[in-house]
């Protein structure tokens, strides 16, 4: 099946060859959730989140918007989540346009190493894949660790689809392959990196590492880290 990306979300999705068989020329640009065939009534019924809070059930202490806190205010709000790892994130705002990305590497829950910076011109998902690139500059050849990021996008391009890609000569079916050199570039050090595992996390659930990340990556629109 085809992949293609969503405008609203950027997550990836999929759809079978005989669908876009029917609409030649057709590019899918909206995943199922935000399908603009959706009615009315679905996107009228709260969500499962929503539902929950209104009937008093517990959720966690993350926010899904963003905070923009400093390094100090993120650790005295939040513990939860992964204790070790690298976590990653990208920001821009409005997108595209200026953005960020940030590493915070943790151990034990404490920060040993961070980094972040910024682009005057660019796009989220460009950060995102930086921010990862960033992180694995930093792992050692036979170091073992497991690299966070809250991009689906970002984790589903290296771990599933960039082989495919490479062995194709970095071309597939639907299209040409969005921030290539940032893919082949994160790519190439993961295939240097074989005990690094690069894992999905939720954003904004509350994650003392992903909220850092996130920390870092909109740093640039503060005085202060």
């Amino acid at each position: 099946m085809a992949d293609f990306q969503c405008i609203v979300c950027d997550v990836s999705f999929s759809l079978p060859q005989e669908v876009l068989d029917r609409y030649p020329g057709w590019t899918p640009r909206y995943c199922r959730q935000h399908s603009p065939k959706k009615t009315k009534s679905d996107a009228s019924k709260p969500s499962k989140r929503t539902a929950s809070k209104r009937r008093g059930g517990a959720r966690r202490s993350g926010s899904a918007r963003e905070e923009n806190l400093k390094i100090e205010e993120v650790f005295e709000r939040y513990t939860e989540g992964p204790q070790d790892g690298i976590f990653t994130d990208g920001s821009c705002s409005p997108n595209p346009g200026p953005g960020g990305w940030g590493v915070a590497w943790l151990r034990k829950g404490e920060l040993i190493h961070q980094a972040h910076g910024s682009d005057d011109d660019t796009t989220n998902n460009r950060m995102e894949l930086k921010a990862l690139i960033e992180a694995l500059q930093m792992v050692e050849t036979d170091q073992p660790v497991t690299v966070y990021t809250d991009s689906q996008l970002c984790a589903n391009t290296i771990n599933q689809w960039a082989v495919g890609w490479a062995a194709r000569g970095w071309k597939r079916k639907s299209g040409p392959i969005k921030n290539l050199e940032l893919v082949q570039q994160l790519y190439a050090l993961k295939q240097n990196l074989p005990l690094v595992e690069i894992q999905w996390i939720a954003a904004h659930s509350g994650y003392l590492g992903n909220e850092l990340a996130d920390s870092l990556a909109t740093a640039w629109m503060r005085t202060t880290v």
